[in-house]
């Protein structure tokens, strides 16, 4: 099929940026839970209770060891059941977030394990509550070295929020689908689609490198 220019940019590229929003804002929210769940469970991983280290551990083996589209499908079919009725968006962004904690946990707990032992006896010593030791000396010297691994989490839920468009939701890769099924014409949209996620994920590369660069300065 010869590429047609006019077609790509009249008809596919105006659907196709009308829907970047529902792309990036799906993964941002997503990555912003699990960012923050995933260091609650690895504090929670670390405390020294098996009560609650132990459960933590096991939940999170078991959303590691389920495919993430099970997930997706569990929370927008299987809750309804019991009343709890989520909307597709919703339902994705959960989903994603919850998944990738789990992922980002071990990766907070690898950061925070690396932090020398005295730091924990020194902020102990000086009667520090275990909140405040965590937030001005512990994390800002277990953040920086973790930077290059939660990115890649960040671009990895990026690609694969196409998995959305499974309950309904209208992301790029799904529109470029529509449009596909309606003109018969799938090179375009296809490939605007593939062209679409290689931009963002380079330039999330690009950032996230320069955010590392910057935390590590700031560490020194």
């Amino acid at each position: 099929m010869i590429w047609n220019w006019q077609f790509a940019f009249d008809e596919v590229l105006p659907r196709l940026l009308a829907v970047v929003p529902v792309t990036i804002g799906a993964t941002l929210l997503g990555f912003g839970i699990a960012a923050t769940l995933g260091l609650a469970f690895a504090v929670l991983r670390m405390i020294r209770s098996p009560w609650i280290a132990v459960p933590t551990y096991e939940f999170s083996e078991f959303i590691r060891g389920t495919p993430i589209l099970v997930q997706i499908f569990f929370l927008f079919f299987i809750l309804p059941s019991v009343g709890i009725v989520l909307p597709p968006f919703t339902t994705g962004v959960l989903a994603f977030g919850l998944h990738y904690a789990t992922y980002c946990s071990e990766v907070y707990r690898s950061g925070l394990e690396n932090v020398s032992r005295g730091q924990w006896e020194a902020a102990k010593a000086l009667n520090l509550s275990t909140y405040v030791t965590i937030r001005d000396i512990i994390l800002p010297q277990a953040i920086p070295p973790i930077v290059p691994a939660l990115g890649n989490y960040l671009i990895s839920m990026f690609k694969e929020t196409p998995l959305l468009a499974l309950v309904a939701v209208v992301e790029i890769m799904q529109e470029a689908k529509l449009i596909g099924a309606e003109t018969f014409r799938y090179t375009e949209p296809i490939t605007m689609a593939g062209a679409f996620f290689l931009v963002m994920s380079l330039l999330s590369a690009f950032l996230l490198g320069r955010l590392e660069r910057w935390c590590n300065g700031k560490a020194r």
